[in-house]
């Protein structure tokens, strides 16, 4: 076969190593290695990625909310999931919503993230995450 570990350093050398999307000399969107994105990426792929994802959002939660690591599996799955939607920063504008959490008002949590603009672009999706606030 090949040494793998040889050929990754010396493709590296020669395409070199984009950790943001640029455009390669013939135009195409590129990232890391060389990699056409118009040719797109694998299931497995985009779930490796996904999975990174949920971890560093997961860190940002236990950073920035002292009660996160209380909160049931499923609570924290919610918080996740709408910290991985809308971001961090935007997430803590929703300061009635983080209140009702922090004082364990879960459904008057889940029913105040649906009265938002959130519930309003993302539907069914605000509905489950509320639900998964309310219900825990």
């Amino acid at each position: 076969m090949v040494n793998l570990e040889r050929l990754t350093d010396q493709l590296i050398i020669d395409e070199g190593l984009e950790l943001k999307m640029y455009h390669c000399s013939m135009g195409h969107p590129t990232i890391g290695v060389g990699r056409n994105l118009s040719v797109g990426i694998t299931d497995e792929e985009a779930r490796y990625l996904l999975k990174n994802d949920i971890a560093r959002v997961a860190g940002e939660c236990m950073a920035e909310f002292p009660w996160f690591s209380d909160l049931t599996e499923k609570r924290r799955e919610a918080i996740i999931n709408l910290v991985f939607n809308m971001g961090l920063s935007k997430f803590k504008q929703f300061k009635k919503t983080i209140s009702y959490i922090e004082q364990g008002l879960f459904e008057l949590a889940g029913t105040e993230l649906l009265d938002s603009n959130y519930a309003r672009q993302v539907g069914n999706r605000s509905i489950r995450v509320a639900n998964m606030l309310a219900d825990g």
